[in-house]
């Protein structure tokens, strides 16, 4: 299943992408997560909300984008 909606921020694709993962793996499939970023070698922390929108720091440290949040959240 492939989730697209542009390049625009706060779409929900995120959440749709985790939403439907979490259905299924519920429903007793196996699930993973492949997100596609277009931010090569940029750090979204320096990014400015209205450009990238928020950002979720990982255990390590890492500054990425908000829809990993959701993955962790919801799976």
């Amino acid at each position: 299943i492939f989730v697209t909606g542009g390049v625009l921020s706060s779409l929900g694709k995120g959440i749709a992408a985790a939403s439907i993962a979490t259905l299924l793996k519920n429903s007793g499939l196996k699930v993973s997560i492949l997100k596609a970023d277009p931010y090569i070698n940029v750090d979204p922390g320096t990014m400015s909300p209205f450009e990238h929108g928020e950002v979720f720091v990982t255990d390590d440290g890492a500054e990425t984008d908000l829809d990993l949040g959701h993955y962790e959240r919801f799976l």
